[in-house]
């Protein structure tokens, strides 16, 4: 199952009124909106316009963050890559969180340390991506939280593969997605993939069917009266 963000008229009415309203930037709602971030988390779902409200809260009244919070609502941007949405979270933490060279907190720590993931996974690097992950037990007390963390990423991983190859060897496949062999066939199973020798075929769909590109010019004839009636000129 992979994270799936809020569709138009399926956020809570509660939510949805305060960010619709001057609630917005209540300071009373900030516990209302740390509850629905671990209501994300739990049911694997995502609001970004709720949790940047949040954080948009925490600036204003940062004796009210919540670090836990902070980090899940990172963890949630970082799965739905590629879109900007972890780098709009990383804009409004506190400065001080963010400076590599002054920070010392856990959160410092924390962001630090998803901001590695993202770059790696923005850049497309799956396998480092997973080496990392792998690499340092704080990783897995971040993303605790966050039900069904690795399989989402799997699955986002795939679909960038499939937007972009019809098909692909298979040990890049198992790098990819951090599997083994054991692993890799419900896997393959379930996105309607296939193995053919050492490559894995992957079914055309609209982002990797080959396209042929025909480009027509309009140009009207009195466009060329300038170019023949130089022509002339020069000739003359």
């Amino acid at each position: 199952m992979t994270t799936q963000p809020i569709p138009a008229g399926s956020r809570p009415e509660h939510i949805d009124a305060y960010l619709s309203g001057l609630d917005r930037y209540n300071p009373e709602t900030v516990s209302t909106f740390q509850d629905y971030v671990q209501l994300q988390c739990e049911n694997q779902t995502y609001d970004a316009m709720s949790n940047l409200a949040l954080l948009k809260l925490y600036q204003f009244n940062p004796h009210l963050t919540r670090d836990e919070t902070i980090t899940n609502i990172l963890v949630k941007a970082l799965l739905v890559f590629p879109s900007p949405d972890f780098s709009l979270c990383l804009h409004l933490l506190p400065p001080n969180v963010l400076d590599a060279n002054t920070a010392t907190d856990d959160l410092s720590a924390a962001v630090r340390k998803l901001c590695v993931l993202n770059e790696l996974i923005e850049s497309a690097s799956y396998r480092e991506f997973w080496t990392a992950y792998e690499s340092d037990d704080l990783y897995a007390d971040l993303v605790a939280d966050c039900a069904g963390f690795e399989e989402t990423m799997r699955d986002a991983i795939a679909l960038q593969i499939s937007m972009i190859a019809r098909e692909v060897k298979k040990d890049f496949v198992q790098g990819s997605l951090n599997v083994n062999d054991d692993n890799l066939t419900p896997l393959l199973q379930r996105y309607g993939w296939t193995v053919e020798g050492d490559m894995i075929k992957i079914p055309i769909n609209k982002e990797n069917e080959a396209k042929t590109m025909v480009f027509r010019e309009s140009v009207a004839f009195n466009q060329f009266q300038g170019v023949v009636r130089r022509g002339f000129e020069q000739a003359a």
